[in-house]
């Protein structure tokens, strides 16, 4: 029996939150219609998160080196300064050198001595390096897709409608990631 077809008889098809929810008592505080909502969601993000580095590690990446292609795709030219990158990434200057050390032996990235200042270097991405970042996001995109398909096009639709307006709920009162 499908989902729906559990759902169309008046049975909920439970998930392990689910039990969990019904097997704990969190108080007459707690609501437990929120509880399921913020575990769902936590839960979720764990398990993409978890997809996301399987399928780097699959294709020899790193989540802070896909991160670094991807700041240096989107930039002018294709290319940052060291210490731009270094800052972006929340990294000391050291642990950038040792990131662009390996990438740059891996063919992502090169690096390049900054013309109008001989002591910068510029990074900028390879070909190579924007491949990798391709395949590896098309790789995840096709996982992402395969969970996804367990909604209908107006489900999709209806959930980012709905986890959009939790968003804007978080930027009107303020409360960053």
């Amino acid at each position: 029996m499908t989902q729906t077809e559990t759902e169309a008889i008046g049975q909920v098809e439970q998930d392990h939150i689910d039990r969990f929810l019904a097997s704990t008592d969190l108080g007459s505080g707690v609501d437990l219609e929120v509880e399921g909502i913020v575990e769902r969601i936590q839960g979720i993000q764990r398990r993409f998160h978890r997809m996301m580095d399987e399928t780097l590690a699959e294709h020899g990446l790193t989540h802070g080196e896909w991160k670094l292609l991807c700041s240096l795709r989107k930039a002018p030219d294709r290319r940052r300064s060291a210490g731009d990158l270094a800052k972006r990434m929340d990294l000391s200057s050291g642990a950038m050198t040792n990131r662009l050390d390996r990438m740059e032996e891996a063919g992502l990235v090169r690096r390049e001595a900054c013309t109008s200042d001989r002591r910068s270097v510029q990074i900028e991405v390879t070909e190579e390096g924007l491949e990798a970042w391709k395949r590896s996001l098309n790789a995840q995109a096709e996982k992402e897709s395969l969970i996804a398909s367990a909604l209908t096009q107006d489900e999709k639709e209806q959930l980012n409608g709905l986890l959009r307006r939790l968003m804007l709920e978080f930027d009107r009162r303020d409360i960053n990631a």
